[in-house]
C-alpha cells in the first residue's frame, strides 16, 4: 500500500504545512476489492481504480468531476502527480463521511434523489468528452457471465432466463432508445459522502462508471429494491419525491406513473443483484441468504411475465 499511503499524504498535506494528527497513526484501508483499493490519510484518500480501465474514458470522468457545472454535485478530486498502484491508475479525492449504515432511518433518500437529478439536467457539450457511455449495463451484462460460469447452480436458471427476457439494450447489446444523460452508473448510499469544505452537504462520489446512457438505470437499483420488498415504500416515495422535485428528466412528474421508464431497468439491476449473488455464494460454498433468496425470486417472476410486457 505503499503508494496509495504516499498519495493519500501528499493530498492531505499543505506544503510546508506541519504533520496532522494522522501522521502519528497509521494510513487507513478503507476498501479493498477488485473494483478498488481506497486508503485514507486525514482527511485525503487514495483510489487505485479496477485493473484494465480505459484510461481515454478514466481521464475524461475526472475531468468530469473537476468541471465546474458538477459544484455541489460530485466530489471533485484532488490533483496528484500521476502514480499507479499494480498498474492500475491512481487517484487522490478529499475524505467525506459516508452514510451511517447504523442508523437507516436518516439515511439521505431524498438527497441522493435531488443530487440525481441535478446530475442528469447537466448540459452535455459544457462538458469534456468524448464522453463514454454509462457503465451500468456493461456491468450488468459482467454479472451475468460470471452467473452464466455456475450455470449448475439449483437458482441458476430463474436469473439467466430472466435476463434473457430483457431487451437487447438493457443487455449491453444495444443502444438504449431513450436520448442519453449524463448518468451517475452505479447508484447506492454508499456513493454519498458530507465533506466540510462544501457546507456539509451531500455530494456523489465514485465516477468510474460515470458516463452517456439511460438515466432511468440510475434509479434501478432503488427500485429493484422497493419492487422485490426489501426497500420500505415510504423510502422509495422519499427517494423518487427527491428526484422530481428536482426535476430529474428519467421519469415523468408527479402524479404520472413512473414504471413505464423504471420497469426494464429494475428488471436488469434485479438479475445483476441476483447473478451476483450466485456467483458469490457459490465462491464462498453457502447457500442463499434471504436477501439473495429474494433478489432470486424475483428472477422466476420476471421470467414468468407475459411476453408482450418485455420490451
Amino acid at each position: 500500500m505503499g503508494v496509495l499511503s504516499e498519495v493519500a499524504r501528499g493530498a492531505a498535506h499543505v506544503p510546508g504545512q506541519a504533520p496532522c494528527r494522522a501522521c502519528a497513526r497509521g494510513d487507513e484501508v478503507l476498501a479493498e476489492r477488485e473494483d478498488g483499493v481506497v486508503v485514507r490519510h486525514g482527511q485525503a484518500v487514495a483510489k487505485a481504480h479496477a485493473a484494465g480501465i480505459d484510461p481515454d474514458g478514466h481521464d475524461v470522468r475526472l475531468a468530469v468531476a473537476a468541471h465546474p457545472r458538477l459544484d455541489g454535485i460530485l466530489l471533485p478530486p484532488i490533483p496528484h502527480a500521476a502514480a499507479a498502484f499494480d498498474g492500475r491508475p491512481v487517484t487522490a479525492w478529499p475524505y467525506g463521511t459516508p452514510v451511517d449504515p447504523g442508523e437507516p432511518g436518516a439515511a439521505p433518500w431524498e438527497e441522493a434523489g435531488a443530487l440525481l437529478a441535478r446530475l442528469h439536467r447537466v448540459p452535455l457539450d459544457a462538458l469534456p468528452g468524448p464522453l463514454p457511455p454509462m457503465r451500468g449495463p456493461a456491468k450488468a451484462a459482467a454479472a451475468v457471465a460470471r452467473a452464466a460460469g455456475v450455470h449448475h447452480h439449483s437458482s441458476a436458471r430463474p436469473v439467466l432466463d430472466a435476463w434473457r427476457r430483457l431487451p437487447a439494450w438493457a443487455r449491453d447489446e444495444a443502444p438504449s432508445p431513450r436520448p442519453p444523460r449524463l448518468c451517475h452508473g452505479d447508484l447506492h448510499l454508499g456513493q454519498l459522502v458530507r465533506h466540510p469544505a462544501d457546507e456539509g452537504r451531500w455530494l456523489l462520489i465514485d465516477v468510474d462508471d460515470l458516463g452517456l446512457g439511460d438515466p432511468a438505470w440510475d434509479l434501478a437499483r432503488p427500485a429493484a429494491w422497493y419492487a422485490a420488498g426489501l426497500l420500505p415504500p415510504d423510502v422509495w416515495t422519499r427517494f423518487l419525491a427527491g428526484y422530481r422535485a428536482a426535476g430529474g428528466p428519467a421519469v415523468p412528474p408527479a402524479p404520472y406513473d413512473p414504471w413505464p421508464q423504471l420497469d426494464v431497468p429494475a428488471r436488469a439491476l434485479t438479475v445483476q443483484t441476483a447473478a451476483l449473488a450466485l456467483a458469490k455464494s457459490t465462491a464462498e460454498d453457502r447457500d442463499l441468504d434471504d436477501v439473495e433468496r429474494l433478489m432470486v425470486d424475483s428472477c422466476a417472476r420476471i421470467a414468468a411475465l407475459p411476453a408482450e410486457l418485455e420490451a
